[in-house]
């Protein structure tokens, strides 16, 4: 059987070492090929593999790098083809945007050097997999944003904060109130969503009640949708849009 595909967070720490004017040579001699072929297989994304010598070894990178001169339009030869569509979508997505690929890339390497982190990290369940299919930072940012949802201290400060300030718990979004709708069984229930976007999350930084934002389940599952550009603040503009439209349109307007 062949090894897995590679996952989105491997070609990011791939492709921020092939844009790096450090690099050097696309050779299976390149130490820092070596390197990298380390820090893919302490990733751990992947529960087994059929052939752990060739995992991510020096010549899988050095063919990785080779695939990504297929698809820079700066480079004057072909390139290796073959490439996967991730390649080409995750090269296409950061050739203009190289500095936020290198934030990423420094974040996934400290939650992966980082072993109490990484712990956390990996007993969080990936239970979104539509949204990880949709985020361009891969799934250990998307993690981390997990981690941070579902930190029950941080997030029973928020939900007391809130109903101290206004006497109630109602989302942020759609304005939903669980126990005015279902009653009894929706006191106090609520899911909390972390507002900065992936690409900007930092595994170091202190969660802030500022930084959390209650919303139900269902905006909760539209802001995942769109995790890197849709905020509380723009959906909740659209659900009053659509509002006024479908009330204009009860009128006959």
């Amino acid at each position: 059987m062949r090894n897995p595909n590679w996952h989105a967070d491997e070609i990011i720490l791939a492709l921020d070492l092939y844009f790096s004017p450090n690099r050097g040579s696309i050779s299976a001699s390149n130490p820092k090929f070596k390197e990298l072929s380390r820090l893919l297989n302490s990733l751990e994304l992947f529960s087994g593999v059929p052939d752990p010598e060739k995992f991510r070894n020096i010549n899988g990178v050095s063919t990785k790098m080779a695939n990504f001169q297929h698809f820079d339009k700066r480079y004057a030869g072909e390139g290796l083809s073959g490439g996967s569509n991730l390649d080409k979508e995750l090269f296409n997505r950061f050739f203009d945007h190289q500095d936020e690929l290198r934030s990423v890339a420094v974040e996934i390497r400290k939650i992966t050097l980082d072993k109490g982190l990484k712990m956390k990290i990996e007993k969080i369940e990936v239970d979104d997999p539509v949204a990880i299919d949709e985020v361009w930072e891969g799934q250990t940012l998307y993690r981390l944003h997990k981690v941070i949802e579902r930190d029950r201290k941080i997030v029973k400060r928020k939900k007391e904060s809130v109903l101290s300030s206004n006497g109630k718990i109602a989302c942020e979004a759609c304005d939903l109130i669980f126990e005015e709708f279902y009653g009894e069984i929706g006191r106090g229930f609520i899911e909390c969503h972390h507002r900065t976007p992936l690409a900007k999350l930092k595994s170091g930084t202190k969660t802030t009640l500022e930084s959390l934002a209650l919303v139900c389940s269902n905006c909760h599952r539209m802001l995942h949708w769109q995790i890197n550009t849709l905020t509380v603040e723009g959906l909740r503009k659209i659900i009053e849009g659509r509002r006024s439209a479908r009330n204009l349109g009860s009128l006959g307007l």
